[in-house]
C-alpha cells in the first residue's frame, strides 16, 4: 500500500494520502492496512467504525472522548467535501489551544489521523457529505463531549451553520479544564 503521511502543525495529527487507483470503471482506495500503519507507529486497533450523512452548511463538532475512553480517530469523506478541523486540547503541547484545518473530499481521498487529546469537527461545503470514522475505543456516552464550535477563531465558512442543540451547548474552549497531557514521542 502506497501512502503519503503528511504532518500537520499539531503534533500527532496527520493527513494521510493513499494512492487512488482509477480506470474506466471508477476508482479504488485502500484506507487502512495494518502492517503499513504499524510501520509508521500509528494506531491499528479500531473496534468501532461508523459514518454520518450531512448536508450543506452543517457543522458537526468539536467532539472528543474524555479519559479513560479517549481515542485515536481516523476520518475521511466518501461523498462530497468538508472543511475538517482539529483542535489541540493537550496541556503542555507546543500547539495547545491551536487548530488546523484540512480540505477533505471524496475526490482527494485524504484521511485525517487524530490522536487522543485532539478535538474534531467539520463543516460541509458540498450539497451532501458522507464522513467515515474509525475509532480506537468504543463510543462511551459518559465520556463523549466537546467544546463550543465558535469559541476559537476557526474560519468555518459560515457564521450561521446548521448545528445540533447538543453541539451548541458545549462549553467554550476557555472554560474547558483539560484532562489531556501532551506526551512527546521519542
Amino acid at each position: 500500500m502506497r501512502i503519503i503521511i503528511n504532518s500537520s502543525k499539531i503534533p500527532d495529527c496527520y493527513e494521510l494520502q493513499p494512492k487512488i487507483f482509477e480506470d474506466e470503471r471508477g476508482s479504488f482506495v485502500k484506507t487502512f492496512h495494518e502492517d503499513v500503519f504499524k510501520s509508521y507507529n500509528l494506531e491499528t486497533h479500531f473496534p468501532e467504525e461508523y459514518y454520518s450523512v450531512s448536508f450543506n452548511n452543517v457543522l458537526r463538532g468539536l467532539h472528543f472522548q474524555l479519559p479513560p475512553q479517549e481515542h485515536t480517530k481516523m476520518v475521511y469523506c466518501v461523498e462530497g467535501e468538508v472543511l475538517d478541523v482539529v483542535v489541540d486540547l493537550r496541556l503542555n503541547s507546543p500547539t495547545y489551544g491551536q487548530f488546523t484545518t484540512f480540505d477533505v473530499s471524496a475526490k482527494k481521498a485524504n484521511i485525517i489521523y487524530i490522536s487522543p487529546g485532539l478535538a474534531h469537527g467539520f463543516y460541509v461545503k458540498s450539497d451532501r457529505a458522507i464522513m467515515m470514522y474509525k475509532v480506537s475505543t468504543v463510543y462511551s456516552p459518559n465520556e463523549d463531549t466537546g467544546i463550543l464550535w465558535n469559541s476559537l477563531p476557526i474560519p468555518w465558512g459560515s457564521d450561521n451553520p446548521i448545528i445540533s442543540q447538543r453541539d451548541q451547548s458545549f462549553i467554550s474552549f476557555n472554560d474547558f479544564n483539560s484532562p489531556f497531557l501532551y506526551q512527546p514521542k521519542n
